[in-house]
């Protein structure tokens, strides 16, 4: 009496059966089915006879073979950010059809990652300036590695780039709270090298407003911290009555401390955050905010396309210009 793992169907087996090769098997059933190469109707033909064999690929040697395991890291430096929450849903539901597994390596320590496996593509949200890393970076690239990176001054090496002239517009929404507020104050994870702060300290000047310390706290990077920064600065007597945050998940942390010390957003306190993120749409009162429009979907595009036949491909930027954009918080 045979084994079960004798009658196991093979890839073979499955070519014999669609009358095509093994190679075109292969690439059908691992996703990387090119239309321009494979027919539709072969392709269909090969999932028919893969069904009727009840054949299953053999992913532990699949990855032992080619040192890949269907995964897409999410390199992402803050977990809790709802944007790294929205970023890794959306790529999740993109590539799971695809029979990837979206996987988040935490601390943007995708160095030590790459270092033992090859994902099928990795998405890193930070990029120090820093030479070492970058040429690192370029020598997973030239190794095969799949990687779609976001920074403002990266060039693609063989990776493609995300850019969004963040930076540049975060003076959108200090402006847009002077309209109406005399006194803004900022909540931000840090005062010194930091473009977003800068933005709020430079918009200030040029409108002739003083700068006060008392009007800025700075919060750890976390919505714990910055509830507890948003807590300390709206609990001040003599607190502004616009507040600029440098990303959503601070602004959206003030909005819940102003629930909590009873101050009215909008009428008592106007807020706006950095980022554009989904939690921060959906909240009560809607959060006003600067940040890109569809860029979760638009990134799951990009990493998509890393998984279908860019192998040696130069790499691409695609720039995501960021906007303010008004809801109920202002």
């Amino acid at each position: 009496m045979s084994s079960p793992l004798a009658e196991r169907p093979t890839l073979r087996m499955v070519a014999k059966e669609a009358g095509v090769s093994v190679a075109t098997v292969s690439y059908v059933l691992s996703g990387r089915h090119r239309s321009h190469t494979i027919k539709d109707s072969t392709a269909d033909r090969v999932r028919e006879a893969a069904s009727r064999l009840g054949y299953r690929r053999n992913d532990a040697a699949r990855a032992i073979r080619t040192g890949k395991s269907d995964l897409v890291l999410l390199s992402l430096n803050v977990l809790a950010d709802p944007w790294s929450q929205a970023v890794a849903a959306t790529v999740s539901t993109a590539v799971s059809p695809l029979g990837k597994t979206a996987l988040i390596v935490a601390d943007g320590d995708w160095r030590t990652v790459l270092s033992n496996r090859t994902p099928d593509v990795i998405f890193i949200d930070s990029i120090k300036p820093d030479p070492e890393q970058i040429a690192e970076l370029e020598a997973f690239a030239a190794q095969g590695v799949q990687i779609v990176a976001f920074s403002e001054t990266l060039e693609p090496q063989g990776f493609d780039v995300i850019r969004s002239g963040a930076e540049p517009r975060c003076h959108l929404a200090v402006e847009h709270l002077l309209e109406h507020h005399d006194r803004v104050g900022a909540l931000t994870s840090r005062t010194t090298g930091f473009a977003r702060f800068d933005a709020y300290v430079n918009t200030l000047r040029a409108a002739g407003k003083p700068i006060s310390s008392d009007d800025i706290e700075v919060f750890e990077q976390h919505p714990e911290g910055a509830y507890r920064a948003a807590m300390a600065l709206l609990s001040k007597p003599d607190r502004p009555t616009g507040l600029y945050c440098t990303t959503d998940f601070a602004a959206i942390a003030a909005v819940r401390a102003a629930h909590r010390l009873r101050i009215d957003v909008p009428g008592d306190l106007a807020i706006v955050g950095v980022g554009n993120t989904p939690e921060g749409e959906h909240l009560d009162p809607s959060l006003s905010t600067v940040g890109p429009v569809g860029f979760n979907e638009a990134l799951a595009r990009i990493i998509v396309s890393r998984l279908t036949d860019r192998e040696g491909a130069p790499g691409e930027v695609f720039d995501f210009p960021w906007q303010l954009i008004v809801r109920e918080s202002s």
